[in-house]
């Protein structure tokens, strides 16, 4: 077909849509390492820490942004 080609879509990032959500507010939030296995050697202050979910700094929010356009 003759005229202008269609732009390609885009398409979000299949490892970043897993393990990253988009808050209500905007912001993202994601999930930190290292609380899955092996932690009967991990100190109790490390699980604790470890089992929080993280909001994103701005300037990964930047990268986000890119990586998730549909979110």
């Amino acid at each position: 077909m003759p005229g202008k080609a269609k732009p390609g879509k885009q398409r979000n990032s299949s490892a970043a849509k897993k393990r990253i959500k988009r808050t209500g507010r905007g912001t993202f939030a994601h999930e930190k390492a290292a609380h899955n296995h092996l932690l009967q050697q991990k100190s109790k202050k490390q699980k604790r820490l470890s089992a929080r979910t993280l909001v994103a700094s701005s300037s990964y929010s930047r990268t986000l942004k890119k990586l998730l356009p549909g979110s």
